[in-house]
């Protein structure tokens, strides 16, 4: 590989990454009622029309990059799905602010 593309699979690993503290606040909070049904399911689209692109063009840090964002983006509209409804921590009956569950 040449250092273009080292360069775009960094940037890839970057940005893919930064669903994760998303995805952890979700798994910690219970709650994904502040969230965009709206915003998600459009970016979920885009990555996979970015990742068809990818595949055309044998572009290995794309692929890495959509295929990843993809799932994590999947696993973010899982939470939504799971955990709809659901009020934050602090709002519950019986919870004082900041208590963890």
């Amino acid at each position: 590989m040449d250092s273009l593309t080292y360069l775009g699979l960094f940037a890839a690993t970057l940005t893919t990454g930064a669903f994760v503290p998303q995805i952890v606040k979700n798994w910690r909070t219970k709650t994904t009622e502040d969230l965009s049904w709206g915003t998600f399911l459009t970016l979920t689209t885009g990555i996979a029309l970015w990742l068809v692109y990818g595949v055309m063009r044998a572009d290995p840090a794309m692929i890495f990059a959509n295929v990843t964002a993809l799932a994590l983006n999947l696993v973010n509209l899982g939470q939504m799905l799971r955990y709809r409804g659901n009020r934050p921590i602090e709002a519950r009956p019986g919870r004082v602010a900041g208590e963890a569950s």
